[in-house]
């Protein structure tokens, strides 16, 4: 692949905010000389992780949870933010504890993602999650979550389920699903 020179960056202003999030304009001079303003989220600095469960009896275990943006609850992997000075493998354990009651003793780092980079910066670790153990934690979310068991066996069928159309879970799952395959 050929290595292009990034753009030059003239200035960078917030243009926006809410209490969750900055709105930041970037004035840019490509190295054609052609000049653009890029509109991106402001970068927190902070990066997400998700685990794709597989219990030992071999189901998937995911959630439904409201999502604000479609209005509707969605069926997805467990996910959360890693927070500051937690390596993504811990941030997977917590996350795993207080979405679905499990911590895992192994994680199999299948791939880092990032959604929509025109704008966005943050990252996502997708992970594999195994050797469950039941442990639980207090999280952050307004209501408890459904648990939904899902048979391993049945796992490309999620693929058409109508709420199970997050782009980030079909990555993991895909990723796991290809893992696993490879184990075999």
């Amino acid at each position: 692949m050929t290595q292009r020179k990034l753009p030059h960056i003239q200035s960078k202003q917030v243009v926006a905010a809410s209490r969750l999030f900055k709105v930041e304009s970037l004035e840019l001079i490509f190295s054609n000389g052609v000049e653009r303003t890029y509109e991106r989220m402001k970068p927190s600095g902070r990066n997400a992780v998700m685990m794709v469960p597989v219990t030992e009896s071999g189901d998937l275990l995911l959630v439904r949870e409201y999502a604000a943006g479609t209005e509707r609850y969605e069926l997805g992997f467990p996910k959360g933010l890693i927070d500051p000075g937690e390596a993504p493998e811990q941030a997977a354990v917590r996350e795993l504890k207080e979405e679905i009651g499990q911590g895992a003793r192994e994680l199999v780092p299948l791939k880092e993602v990032v959604l929509a980079p025109s704008y966005f910066s943050s990252r996502m670790t997708l992970m594999l999650a195994r050797d469950l153990y039941p442990e639980s934690l207090e999280g952050d979310e307004p209501e408890p979550l459904e648990i939904i068991r899902w048979p391993l066996a049945q796992a490309e069928e999620l693929l058409t389920h109508g709420d199970f159309c997050e782009a980030r879970s079909i990555t993991a799952l895909m990723m796991a699903l290809k893992y696993l395959q490879s184990e075999r």
